[in-house]
């Protein structure tokens, strides 16, 4: 133990490389994650008095917290309209009962301000309340150094605890006893509601693929086309046909609109199938393929920046943009804050939504000019990154005074906000500020798991003497902030909100930010239905969970 001791960062890489092995561990649908596996292992280690300096778990924060904010932006902005609210109700409703059931418990227990926090955190299973209460412990004035070293100590080890409890009540009570509740089957269900949602068109499981995809190429030996130009050829067959290539004896040739077909002339057309079919028709019957003569189809990742399609169904967005139809141009996934929706014809759009478009290239750029702009994610924009995070900390550094009780941001509730809209503004101007969402996400996870090891190897210490002190209340807690919240919202949006029962089973798993939950509920339900109500909640939730830390510790540190 003396090599850690000496060396910090080898005992910090080893939390993360132990922890994630831990998380893998799996119990029926329930894995702790590396989060919490890194936790354990770092509350483990810091028994040994291993200490980090307290500025990497600040940087790394600011880093994890920034990062989580940029991503979820353009939803969290998106979502700020009747049926957004609608669906915020709940995460709202999470917000209140987690802080007045964590201040009841301080009251009743006598606990301290590091324990309540660290029951908050845990039991609604949002790691960046362990951040911002932290920071937030260690603003506090009246306090000495050795008082905030162990209330933040308190904090590690209660979120632990409850975390565990939590997430296993929230897992099981999502997939499994609220369906049985509202007495549905939750696949049956789904289906239903997604059948309902496509109207006419037939539904598909997740793991399904149409045998006949729409969207083809067929090659045509010219016969009866003979003398017609590409342009009339397209035009006389409404546009719903584009022809990618033409070969003329073994030369091939650019297939500009003036360009007139002769006899035994190869064309190779693409369209929808119905389409291609009726061009045949016209032009001669069908060859084999012919080498050389093939156009791959194109694929674009497409912001969506269109005012006018905003809120507006995938439908819509095709019968409004008619080089979709007529360029056999298709939207094949929809991702929206880390999510992939289903790209269905029902599927409503948001501003900012990330839509994978295949087809002939010549259509594919038309109709990318009409409705966004081609995600440029090449490489992070520095420059951007830093002035995001540098407007986050000043951000956090406001202290606003409620009567005697001085609240601030913080470093962790300014970067944040200023996450939330730099993402947001960078969905309206994709040309410039690129976070690839790889490196987003990277950046985000290597900063909540560096933070929480920091976290965990200084509070080591604290972990016996408190769970030796509270006992079976950690868990009974971290169950019981679980289930009083999701009841809560159970009700309101069956009675008050009359929403669907898939969706809003997915949204009270967003209303805690689970991911576990929505990958359980998913897996029953074999639909990816619940997403649509999950979505909303997470991303609303996760602007306003973090915040709960700094008004607990304000109002229980007064």
């Amino acid at each position: 133990m003396g090599v850690l001791r000496d060396h910090p960062e080898l005992a910090l890489f080893l939390c993360l490389a132990a922890g994630y092995l831990v998380g893998k561990l799996r119990v029926g649908p329930i894995t702790l994650g590396g989060i919490c596996g890194t936790l354990i292992v770092s509350l483990l280690l810091g028994t040994q008095k291993i200490t980090v300096d307290d500025d990497v778990k600040t940087i790394f924060f600011a880093l994890f917290i920034f990062a989580l904010g940029y991503m979820g932006g353009p939803q969290f902005f998106a979502h700020l309209n009747r049926k957004g609210l609608r669906f915020g109700v709940l995460s709202l409703i999470e917000m209140v009962t987690v802080v007045l059931f964590a201040l009841g418990l301080a009251k009743a227990f006598d606990l301290d301000v590091g324990t309540a926090a660290g029951i908050l955190a845990g039991a609604a299973t949002e790691s960046a309340v362990v951040g911002t209460a932290t920071e937030a412990i260690g603003k506090l004035s009246g306090l000495t150094e050795q008082q905030i070293s162990t209330y933040q100590g308190h904090v590690a080890t209660a979120y632990t605890v409850c975390y565990l409890f939590g997430l296993i009540t929230i897992v099981i009570l999502t997939s499994q006893i609220i369906p049985m509740l509202l007495r549905i089957n939750l696949r049956d269900a789904s289906r239903e509601l997604w059948e309902k949602m496509r109207g006419d068109s037939a539904a598909l499981e997740d793991d399904e693929r149409e045998a006949l995809p729409g969207l083809v190429g067929r090659t045509y030996l010219v016969t009866t086309a003979d003398g017609r130009t590409v342009g009339d050829l397209e035009s006389g067959l409404g546009n719903r046909i584009t022809v990618e290539g033409v070969k003329r004896g073994s030369e091939l040739l650019t297939p500009a609109p003036d360009l007139e077909l002769t006899l035994s002339d190869l064309v190779l057309v693409v369209g929808r199938r119905a389409n291609t079919i009726e061009a045949g028709r016209v032009i001669g019957p069908e060859t084999p393929a012919i080498p050389g003569l093939d156009a791959p189809l194109a694929v674009r990742q497409v912001v969506l920046t269109d005012k006018a399609m905003d809120r507006k169904s995938l439908d819509a967005l095709q019968k409004a943009n008619p080089d979709f139809i007529k360029s056999g141009v298709y939207v094949t996934d929809v991702l929206r804050a880390e999510q992939h929706l289903p790209a269905a014809l029902e599927t409503e759009l948001h501003r900012g939504d990330i839509l994978t478009l295949v087809g002939a290239r010549s259509g594919l750029d038309r109709v990318v000019k009409k409705i966004g702009a081609v995600v440029k994610n090449e490489a992070t924009d520095f420059i951007y990154l830093g002035l995001g995070l540098s407007a986050g900390v000043l951000l956090g550094q406001i202290v606003v005074r409620i009567g005697s009780v001085p609240l601030s941001l913080g470093t962790g509730g300014g970067c944040l906000v200023s996450g939330l809209l730099f993402g947001w503004f960078r969905s309206r101007r994709p040309t410039f500020g690129a976070f690839p969402p790889q490196a987003a996400t990277t950046i985000k996870d290597l900063g909540l798991a560096v933070f929480i090891a920091c976290t965990g190897l200084a509070s080591g210490p604290q972990a016996g003497p408190l769970l030796k002190q509270y006992g079976a209340l950690l868990p009974l807690a971290g169950i019981g902030m679980v289930l009083i919240p999701a009841a809560i919202s159970l009700v309101v949006g069956l009675k008050l909100l009359k929403i669907e029962k898939p969706l809003l089973i997915g949204a009270i798993a967003g209303q805690q930010c689970s991911t576990p939950a929505i990958t359980s509920i998913t897996q029953v339900a074999q639909s990816s239905v619940p997403l649509l109500g999950y979505t909303i909640t997470y991303t609303i939730s996760n602007f306003l969970l973090p915040l709960t830390g700094p008004i607990l510790v304000g109002i229980l540190g007064a």
